[in-house]
């Protein structure tokens, strides 16, 4: 009889890494996959969703102006009580570090139904950064009795804790969306001519600094900061800069309030993943401060510098492809303009290392939920091209 399982995610950057796992789980014949979104950001949601050409079983369309953690989490668990009670599944899984993730899992802990955690183990070692994400990853972990590690280091993480679950390391699914989605834009000349033609302004002679940001520990001094640089590296003509502007009204605000109508300076809505992607293979540099562009970025040999004092994702930091900057206008300054300025510093800065996944995370993942064998992801350290396990929040480069 097939397993059951209920895979469960909100947010559009839950839903690019739980795709390929859930296309995964679909094509098994031993597995009965079910699938159920909160509805966080819909539009954006759906645009993941249409991508990879997933129909949620279930959308418990959560998603209202303006409502807090608090009020999110004590809806995803009252709503889902009922969606766990008619779909009885075997396994739930949820996904990293979010507020659905850490609600879905105490909602299936407290229905005794195991929990998979995707994305386990990752740790600055700071409650207050990443601001709640990482409470909401140590709590899932606690909960689960699979944690599927993106890396060596995750597991280090995870065994120093001496939790109870089991961990497999099997690299980040978001290298799975990534390949997959590179493939086809890399196969399909029109189609990268039509993702193009989204951003007529941008000057090919130009180098392109692709911007993201939307932590809440950066809300207020540090998107005012953040603001400051932008307008000052605009202000050189060195540069252009393309911001697609989070939903959330606290980036909205100090970013349109800063930067609107700058010289040099692209602030658009919000792109789909696949016009996200194709910008990222245009991009000379990117600065951000998420996590997933930190893995992602990598892969496609992008220099990236991260605005945060410290990073759950440490093993890119330690092999040199990504750099921490913090929110100080100086820094950002000073760090993105060194860049600009050594064409061959930023070169040897975008190696094509890769530490965060193969590709195959997802089918190890479902190789692990039916009992098959596989073989677990290894990371590759810069510089003796070995496995490697840096330790976790590592301190900023430029400081």
């Amino acid at each position: 009889m097939p397993i059951r399982i209920l895979s469960i995610f909100g947010t559009r950057p839950e839903a690019i890494k739980m795709a390929p796992l859930v296309k995964q789980l679909e094509r098994d014949a031993d597995i009965e996959s079910v699938v159920c979104v909160t509805g966080q950001h819909q539009q954006m949601l759906d645009q993941v969703l249409d991508l990879f050409g997933i129909e949620p079983h279930h959308n418990l369309a959560l998603m209202t102006g303006n409502q807090t953690l608090n009020e999110l989490a004590a809806r995803i668990i009252a709503a889902l009580d009922d969606v766990l009670a008619a779909v009885r599944p075997d396994r739930v899984l949820v996904h990293g570090d979010t507020t659905t993730a850490s609600a879905s899992a105490l909602a299936a802990f407290h229905r005794r139904i195991p929990v998979g955690h995707v994305e386990a183990g990752l740790r600055t070692g700071d409650l207050l950064q990443p601001w709640p994400e990482e409470m909401n990853r140590r709590v899932v972990d606690v909960m689960s009795d699979l944690m599927f590690a993106p890396t060596a280091s995750s597991k280090a993480n995870l065994a120093r804790e001496s939790l109870h679950g089991r961990v497999i390391v099997t690299g980040n699914t978001v290298i799975d969306a990534l390949n997959l989605t590179t493939a086809r834009i890399d196969s399909d000349a029109a189609l990268r001519a039509r993702l193009d033609a989204r951003l007529p302004l941008l000057d090919d002679a130009l180098p392109v600094l692709l911007v993201t940001g939307h932590r809440r520990e950066s809300f207020g001094d540090g998107f005012a900061n953040i603001c400051a640089a932008l307008g000052d590296l605009a202000a050189t003509g060195a540069v252009q800069i393309v911001y697609p502007v989070h939903l959330n009204p606290n980036v909205r605000g100090p970013v349109q309030a800063s930067l609107s109508g700058a010289r040099n300076v692209h602030l658009i809505e919000p792109l789909d993943y696949l016009g996200f992607v194709r910008l990222m293979q245009r991009a000379s540099i990117i600065l951000t401060d998420s996590g997933g562009v930190q893995e992602e970025a990598p892969a496609l040999g992008k220099p990236v510098l991260v605005m945060r004092d410290v990073t759950e994702r440490p093993e890119a930091v330690a092999a040199g492809t990504v750099r921490l900057v913090g929110t100080q206008r100086e820094a950002i300054v000073q760090a993105v303009s060194a860049l600009l300025d050594d064409v061959d510093a930023r070169r040897a800065f975008a190696r094509r290392l890769n530490p965060y996944g193969d590709g195959h995370a997802s089918a190890r993942i479902v190789a692990a939920l039916t009992g098959r064998p596989f073989d677990e992801f290894t990371s590759i350290d810069a510089a003796s091209g070995s496995g490697s396990a840096p330790a976790a929040g590592c301190a900023p480069a430029d400081r």
